[in-house]
């Protein structure tokens, strides 16, 4: 377990640091909404033995959809380079009733419902604080 919040905590502090100013303005990623506070979630699944591509395939189409929701603030997927399959997710909220609202999308609970297919024990989650307040 030690290691899950090492590594998860690893790949955080990695996306928060490594962004680059031309992400930072991209369309759909509204930094100066983020206040000190905010709801954010660093989780992880990794696909069942032979089923990287299908969990991938399932997965992916939650980029388009999660930055397109109004509520979400910052929304990144990582795939690990050295496990095909393991996947991190990133995301922000103001709150967590964003969030909740989130997770009660029709294709939030779609994805979940596939995970029992696809994924090795489900996702592991750790519900964040965002410390900092946005610069002007």
């Amino acid at each position: 377990m030690q290691t899950v919040r090492f590594l998860l905590l690893t790949a955080l502090l990695l996306v928060t640091t490594t962004l680059s100013a031309a992400v930072q303005e991209a369309p759909g990623v509204r930094y100066q909404q983020v206040q000190e506070g905010a709801y954010s979630v660093v989780a992880q699944v990794r696909a069942k033995p032979g089923k990287e591509d299908l969990l991938r395939a399932a997965t992916l189409p939650l980029i388009e959809l999660v930055r397109g929701d109004p509520k979400n603030l910052v929304y990144f997927l990582q795939e690990d380079r050295t496990k095909p399959g393991h996947f991190i997710f990133y995301e922000i909220f103001a709150t967590r009733a964003d969030f909740d609202a989130h997770n009660a999308m029709p294709y939030v609970k779609d994805w979940f419902a596939r995970l029992p297919e696809l994924a090795d024990g489900g996702v592991e989650v750790m519900h964040m604080a965002v410390l900092g307040k946005p610069k002007n």
